[in-house]
């Protein structure tokens, strides 16, 4: 691979990529998608409990929690609609603040607030809600709390969101859209134009241009999830091991994206391969989306080492030494996909293809 060359149709990739519908798609579709999941959950991966709150009586107490930037706070206008906000998974917890609630708790009389509890919110953001309702009532009455807080769980108990369950196919497409698709189709469609031979006839080796179309959906790849991650606050603590092990899955995308298009001759086929392949693609993103299914089954596809990774120093702070096994096993991945292009550029270019 001559570096000069490979700089040259990178560049040539860059300025005719806004032509490209599949660029387009794997750019727009991935962040359009997090942003409408935002929409439907009101916040996507910003990791802070969701508080819902029907207050019958103007409490200070309500003023109070819609203030605190730690917790996601809304009102509803009946204990009602408040039930069915819970009960669908729109807020983690849902707090009815009786009329007299203020009155009776500044004159030390006992009272009792109505909560209801979404089956599946996390643990720690009940726990967050209900410190901040108990530091609250405390600042209120400048005493030893007289609240009893009743509540209900509603749905299933299991502690896995949506949000945590939709997270990895959002990442997971934005890595294959940029990182597969746009090298396989561009490889692709210069072959149908005849273009790729026209190259290899001058100095230009085959080698060269899998080189410009792999770095090309690398840095797609790796941008995009990036941006996803970061427009929804999904950095973690973790950031830079996040971004490394980002670069890792995208290489590997970008590796398999090139291998895709050097056996397939026309856009027909590809798409078709694509399908086929595509439920073994998305096997371990269709695991996390449904926790009954055993997660280690996750492990028997080789995707699995980019997302697995991925989500857990997202989602759970993992270091280095938590993941540093499926890191290893995805670097090797990436070598040996590498390794595969390079034979098959030598082979080609010596059949003088």
């Amino acid at each position: 691979m001559n570096f000069r060359r490979t700089l040259v149709l990178l560049g040539k990739e860059i300025r005719h990529s806004s032509k490209n519908f599949i660029f387009v798609f794997a750019v727009v579709i991935p962040v359009v998608l997090s942003l409408v999941v935002t929409l439907l959950f009101g916040s996507l991966f910003s990791g802070k409990p969701r508080l819902g709150i029907a207050d019958q009586g103007e409490s200070e107490l309500a003023t109070k929690l819609v203030d605190i930037n730690a917790l996601l706070s809304k009102e509803y206008t009946s204990e009602e609609e408040l039930r069915t906000a819970v009960e669908i998974g729109a807020v983690d917890f849902g707090l009815v603040i009786p009329e007299t609630f203020d009155t009776k708790l500044k004159d030390g009389e006992e009272v009792q607030l109505s909560g209801y509890i979404w089956g599946e919110s996390r643990l720690r953001n009940r726990a967050a809600i209900a410190t901040s309702l108990i530091v609250l009532v405390r600042e209120m009455v400048n005493q030893q709390v007289p609240v009893e807080i009743i509540t209900n769980s509603l749905g299933d108990g299991e502690e896995i969101t949506w949000e945590q369950r939709i997270f990895p196919f959002v990442v997971f497409m934005a890595i294959i859209l940029g990182g597969t698709m746009v090298p396989a189709t561009s490889l692709v469609d210069e072959k149908q134009k005849r273009t790729l031979k026209a190259l290899v006839i001058t100095p230009t080796r085959l080698g060269d241009v899998y080189a410009a179309k792999g770095i090309f959906g690398f840095l797609v790849s790796l941008l995009v999830v990036i941006l996803v991650l970061y427009i929804n606050n999904a950095m973690g603590s973790q950031p830079i091991l996040l971004v490394g092990v980002l670069a890792l899955s995208g290489l590997m995308a970008a590796a398999g994206g090139v291998l895709i298009g050097v056996f397939i001759k026309d856009v027909n086929t590809l798409f078709a391969v694509v399908k086929a392949i595509g439920i073994l693609l998305y096997a371990p993103v269709l695991i996390y989306i449904f926790p009954g299914i055993p997660q280690w089954i996750g492990k028997l596809f080789p995707t699995y080492y980019m997302i697995g990774p991925i989500i857990d120093i997202s989602q759970s702070d993992a270091t280095w030494s938590q993941v540093s096994q499926d890191v290893f096993i995805l670097i090797a991945m990436v070598l040996i996909l590498i390794g595969l292009l390079a034979l098959i550029a030598r082979r080609e270019s010596a059949k003088g293809v």
